[in-house]
């Protein structure tokens, strides 16, 4: 489910779809084609042969002449009226072509508050493009993904993916929230292919949205109660060729970037593993009495409301504890419980967790299964409602909040080449973005319509990516947490029906 993929010219003369995923009513209002201003860099599949277009994602755009100018001639101009609700599906009858498959079609869209944007298909990438503001100063800024294969646009709000939670109350608790993630997040370096599972640094993770980090650890000396060292590894084996890197600088970096950006929080989950005679127990108790305090780390067992989380690392622990650990706090226990969810699941309910982890994607034909339990565990996670005192729960008996819906992209076969990491998510991750893009929260289509969204806030849990950021793309990242919309705009007290 590749973004590209070669198209006739038949299907090329068919009609777009759009769907608005943002909180704000948009109507397209113009329609204008243009010949392409070089039509040979044009791909079979649509947008153009190179990456160095005019888009550098989400925050802005670079000049190039493979681009429609503010000062070309459109060949026609239809004025329209197709107005679009806060997540709805629109089928239109706006052709994506019609003399020529590499031209190039303009909508322009107008929010009901007067601003207007437009945006020009097939964008010059792969990559999400930025609507250009029509008007000074607008309230919003909008981004787009368009699939050529299916001739769909989606649009989602903009938002500065440093410090994302401060659009959110701080009475939503995290299980809300539609969260990016990695998995084995600091395996970036030179590694044994197997291992390594990321493109960037977890810092530049952070700086681009990710609020869940998936972290493997071994004690350097268990024997020793005054021996912090915990080492980084994947498995049975370190995540570096260059030497041990170790967990301390790890929580320095991540405790120094909330205390910048004090809005946010990052959920941390911890397993032991690697080589050795350590145990569980020793891992739990190097923790407690060389890490974790109150005033940076979230150790209650039990969920946090993101007010409570701001600032702070949230611990959600998958080892067990030592005996003077389960009596903390009143014999609650120490963190959020995910001691022992099912090996290779596509669902279990564990503690104050919910998994899909399908990981032994043993061929490359597994791969469509492993998608497939993806986007199950996407729609679980949509049916979910944010318990809002006074708007979704009774302000005087509360529903308490559920589980974390994680959602691991990740699989591997160390045997298989065609299935290590790498190789995986270059299958998964556009597949996970399309579906997202146009099929996530959409429930049947009945006698309203299509785009009826089934009832719930339309999240998508903690998504545990791999291979996120890869030269530069942050798009599935960004979609991820434009799924907040529909609670944001709930919280508000608004529907959106």
């Amino acid at each position: 489910m590749a973004r590209y993929t070669c198209r006739s010219l038949f299907s090329a003369h068919a009609p777009i779809t759009v769907r608005n995923l943002t909180a704000q009513p948009l109507t397209i209002k113009l329609v204008e084609r243009y010949e392409a201003p070089n039509p040979k860099d044009f791909l079979p599949g649509g947008g153009f042969s190179t990456l160095t277009s005019n888009v550098t994602g989400l925050f802005g755009n670079k000049s190039s002449n493979k681009s429609v100018g503010d000062k070309a001639q459109s060949f026609t101009k239809q004025d329209v009226d197709v107005r679009m609700e806060p997540f709805s599906t629109h089928p239109t009858d706006i052709r994506e072509t019609e003399r020529s498959p590499t031209e190039i079609l303009r909508l322009t869209f107008q929010g009901d508050g007067g601003g207007k944007w437009r945006i020009d298909t097939p964008t010059p990438s792969s990559t999400s493009q930025k609507l250009v503001p029509l008007t000074p100063e607008p309230k919003h800024e909008y981004t787009a993904i368009y699939l050529p294969s299916s001739h769909f646009l989606a649009i989602y709000e903009s938002t500065d993916m440093q410090c994302w939670m401060k659009e959110l109350t701080d009475a939503t608790p995290l299980s809300a929230i539609s969260m990016p993630g990695t998995h084995n997040s600091p395996t970036h370096h030179a590694a044994l292919p197997s291992v390594r599972c990321q493109a960037v640094s977890p810092r530049e993770q952070l700086e681009n949205g990710v609020r869940f980090f998936d972290i493997r650890v071994q004690p350097t000396d268990p024997d020793d109660p005054k021996e912090d060292g915990l080492n980084l590894v994947h498995g049975v084996f370190p995540i570096s060729l260059t030497g041990p890197k170790k967990f301390r600088p790890l929580v320095t970096m991540t405790l120094d970037f909330l205390r910048q950006n004090p809005s946010e929080t990052l959920i941390l989950s911890l397993k032991r593993e690697g080589t050795g005679t350590a145990t569980d127990a020793q891992l739990s108790t190097i923790l407690k009495d060389h890490y974790t305090n109150p005033q940076e780390w979230w150790t209650q067992p039990h969920m946090p409301t993101l007010g409570e989380a701001r600032g702070k690392i949230v611990l959600v622990r998958r080892f067990a504890l030592a005996d003077r650990l389960k009596g903390e706090w009143d014999g609650r226990g120490w963190g959020l419980n995910a001691e022992n969810w099912a090996y290779n699941t596509p669902d279990c309910t564990y503690g104050d967790v919910r998994v899909q982890d399908f990981c032994e994607v043993l061929e490359t034909e597994n791969i469509d299964k492993k998608i497939g339990f993806c986007c199950d565990h996407f729609e679980r996670a949509a049916s979910v409602v944010c318990p809002v005192l006074g708007v979704t729960t009774d302000a005087n008996n509360p529903v308490p909040a559920g589980p974390l819906y994680l959602n691991f992209l990740s699989a591997s076969n160390f045997w298989k080449v065609g299935c290590w990491p790498d190789k995986i998510a270059a299958k998964l991750n556009p597949a996970v973005m399309a579906f997202l893009c146009e099929k996530h929260d959409i429930g049947d289509k009945g006698a309203d319509g299509p785009g009826q969204a089934v009832e719930g806030d339309g999240g998508v849990g903690i998504v545990v990516c791999d291979w996120v950021g890869k030269d530069g793309d942050w798009d599935l990242v960004r979609s991820i947490v434009g799924m907040n919309s529909k609670m944001l705009l709930r919280e508000k007290g608004i529907g959106w029906r």
